[in-house]
């Protein structure tokens, strides 16, 4: 990520596959990234204001206090993988009217990405979103960061049948639909817990290790795991060293 956030930390790491072997661009044909918190620093917060605004639909929905509709919020994380497919199979919660009220948001709490537009830019392959959320709230941080015009589709969670991630269901259907070879394809996330299903089907993971409120805070273990390839805390530098690094700067 650009480092117009105050407090942003980041360290230089090497982009090398599991293999040890470059990670060439030439080899890859997809290049497939969440949205939240993984375009933009979680530190600024912005999705901690969705997290709120979903505990705040559930409080007012189901009549609860916020202490139980934060309790339910995890709860229905944990099993059904998403707040909403939980509210959708338990209570029968129109997914639209959801997502319209908890993605009405203010945008410009995150900057526009000068150096993630360049890095973009350069960045030879199809460019895809692959998000839990909605087009419409995709196509406004895209538009707040100045790069959405670098993405040639949006696969988000209404295109993956309300199925979220990570459940595996998801990822094939996002395979199947635009003819991804995965074994040509990385995926980039916030959630190490996310990329365990794209390298089961055999792409390059790259885990956007964040701090901040709202942000990614899994521990050691799971990103250490076989399914994390690469990790990063800023995904503009990594871009720039995976294009201009062994037989990227070379093109």
């Amino acid at each position: 990520m650009q480092r117009l956030c105050p407090g942003r930390k980041v360290r230089a790491m090497t982009a090398r596959p599991p293999s040890g072997q470059p990670l060439l661009p030439d080899a890859i044909d997809d290049w497939i990234f969440d949205l939240d918190n993984t375009l933009y620093p979680a530190s600024s917060n912005l999705f901690g204001e969705i997290e709120r605004r979903i505990i705040d639909y559930i409080r007012r929905h189901l009549a609860l206090e916020t202490a139980a509709a934060l309790e339910l919020k995890q709860r229905y994380r944990e099993h059904f993988g998403s707040s909403m497919r939980g509210l959708m199979d338990e209570h029968g919660v129109d997914p639209v009217v959801f997502m319209n009220y908890v993605h009405d948001i203010d945008v410009t709490m995150i900057a526009p990405d000068r150096n993630l537009d360049q890095a973009l830019a350069r960045l030879p392959g199809r460019k895809l979103i692959f998000t839990n959320a909605s087009t419409r709230h995709a196509e406004n941080v895209l538009k707040r960061l100045g790069i959405g015009g670098h993405f040639a589709e949006i696969f988000d969670i209404t295109a993956a049948g309300y199925v979220p991630k990570p459940q595996p269901a998801a990822y094939r259907t996002l395979v199947e639909r635009h003819a991804i070879d995965p074994a040509r394809a990385v995926f980039v996330e916030d959630l190490a817990i996310n990329l365990a299903p794209a390298a089961a089907l055999g792409m390059t993971t790259v885990w956007i290790a964040a701090d901040g409120e709202g942000g990614s805070r899994e521990d050691g273990g799971e990103a250490a795991a076989g399914h994390v390839h690469h990790t990063t805390e800023d995904l503009a530098a990594w871009l720039a060293e995976v294009i201009d690094g062994p037989g990227g700067g070379e093109r």
